[in-house]
């Protein structure tokens, strides 16, 4: 296996790990802000995870990477521009893009369960598109 392909395995394994955790947190009896915290941190991760592996797919292309500060919508548009994921997941992708910025830089006080669990349903089908247009990029190159 070479090491872009061990990088995508190592972090899918994290990815999955916290999947089962988004789950876990989505299934509890109750949803306080402590279910609406957990959730939120494990999408944060989730998106960052995904990010990563967007990094790690353009530096296989020796693309350099965007140092911006909107370098993490410069990310999607590059991933795009270079075939590694398709425009209409790439707007998917952009509400948690934005999710992101607002929970680095906001309050977990200020959480929003209607935004915030819509987000969490659909995380799940979006890491399988995700993941099966990062296989199909990395089958290619």
């Amino acid at each position: 296996m070479d090491s872009f392909a061990q990088e995508i395995a190592l972090e899918e394994e994290h990815i999955l790990r916290t999947l089962t955790a988004l789950q876990e947190a989505q299934n509890r009896s109750q949803t306080t802000l402590i279910e609406l915290s957990a959730m939120a941190t494990f999408l944060h991760n989730i998106y960052s995870g995904m990010e990563n592996l967007l990094k790690r797919a353009l530096r296989h292309l020796t693309i350099s990477l965007p140092g911006s500060a909107s370098s993490h919508k410069d990310l999607l548009d590059l991933a795009v521009e270079h075939g590694i994921i398709t425009q209409a997941l790439s707007e998917e992708l952009d509400a948690y893009r934005g999710f992101r910025h607002f929970f680095v830089h906001g309050y977990g006080v200020m959480l929003d369960k209607a935004q915030l669990i819509p987000l969490a349903e659909q995380m799940p089908a979006i890491w399988m598109q995700f993941k099966a247009e990062l296989v199909d990029f990395a089958a290619e190159h």
